[in-house]
C-alpha cells in the first residue's frame, strides 16, 4: 500500500446515474487499495434520506466501501448539502470515519483545511439559511422519524425547489466568498484549503497574511471527474 492520500467529492450517486456508481466501484476495488487514505468531501450521493434506507445504489456502495476498508485503507467522510443526514449505522456498516464540517489534517507536514465548500458560499443568504435550519438538531430529530415515503418526498420537494431557485441566483453567488476563504483558513491557521461543492475545479494560488497559500477545488464526477493524489513528494490531479 502506498504512502498516499486520495481526495474526492460531489459525485451525486444515484439509481439515475448509473455510469457514475459503476465509475466508483471499479475506482473503489482497483484504485483506492493502493492509497492509505481515501477522503470523501461530501455528496458521495445526490441525496441521502437516512440510513435505513434499503434503495439502491447504496446496499452496493455499502458493501464496496466496507471491503475498502476491511483492506486497510482508511476512509473519512464529510458531509455535502446533499448526504449530510449520513449516520452512525453507515459508518458501522462501512467502517468510515466521520469528520467536522471544518477538519484540519497535518498532510505530510502541511496543516491542511478540509471543508466541503459550502459554508464558504456566504453571499447565498438563503442557501445559509435553509442550511441552519436543516441542520439543527430537532429538524434532524423530526425529519429522521418520518416514514421513508415521506422523506423521499421531502427530498423530492427541495430538489425542485433548489433547481428553480438556481435558476434566478446569479452564479456567482453560488461560489466561493473571497473574504470567507482568507477568514476561514486564517481562523484555522492553514495556508492549503481542499474542498467540493461548487463544481469548478482548479487550483488556486494566492497570499494570505504575506505567505503563499492554496485553495485546491475538487471535480465533480458528472462527466468524469478526477482525484487528488497527495504523497510525501506532492500532490497531482489525477483522472478517474
Amino acid at each position: 500500500m502506498k504512502d498516499e492520500s486520495l481526495f474526492i467529492s460531489d459525485l451525486h450517486l444515484s439509481h439515475e446515474r448509473p455510469e457514475v456508481t459503476q465509475r466508483f466501484l471499479n475506482f473503489l476495488t482497483q484504485r483506492a487499495p493502493r492509497s492509505r487514505n481515501l477522503y470523501i468531501l461530501g455528496d458521495l450521493f445526490d441525496s441521502w434520506i437516512g440510513d435505513d434506507n434499503p434503495a439502491q445504489p447504496n446496499p452496493v456502495i455499502i458493501s464496496a466501501l466496507r471491503s475498502l476498508s476491511d483492506k486497510g485503507t482508511k476512509i473519512y467522510f464529510q458531509g455535502g448539502n446533499r448526504d449530510f443526514l449520513i449516520g452512525k449505522d453507515f459508518c458501522n456498516e462501512t467502517g468510515i470515519i466521520l469528520l467536522d464540517d471544518y477538519t484540519v489534517i497535518d498532510l505530510y507536514g502541511t496543516p491542511t483545511l478540509l471543508m466541503h465548500g459550502d459554508l464558504l458560499c456566504s453571499d447565498d443568504k438563503a442557501y445559509l439559511a435553509y442550511r441552519e435550519k436543516t441542520h439543527d438538531p430537532e429538524w434532524l430529530q423530526k425529519a429522521l422519524k418520518l416514514p421513508l415515503f415521506l422523506r423521499r418526498a421531502l427530498v423530492r420537494w427541495i430538489k425542485i425547489r433548489s433547481y428553480f431557485q438556481k435558476k434566478n441566483k446569479n452564479s456567482q453567488i453560488m461560489d466561493v466568498n473571497t473574504e470567507t476563504v482568507l477568514r476561514t483558513m486564517r481562523n484555522h491557521s492553514v495556508l492549503c484549503l481542499i474542498h467540493g461543492h461548487t463544481h469548478r475545479h482548479a487550483i488556486h494560488d494566492f497570499t494570505l497574511d504575506n505567505k503563499a497559500a492554496q485553495r485546491l477545488v475538487l471535480e465533480e464526477w458528472d462527466h468524469g471527474g478526477s482525484l487528488l493524489c497527495w504523497n510525501p513528494e506532492g500532490y497531482t490531479f489525477e483522472a478517474v
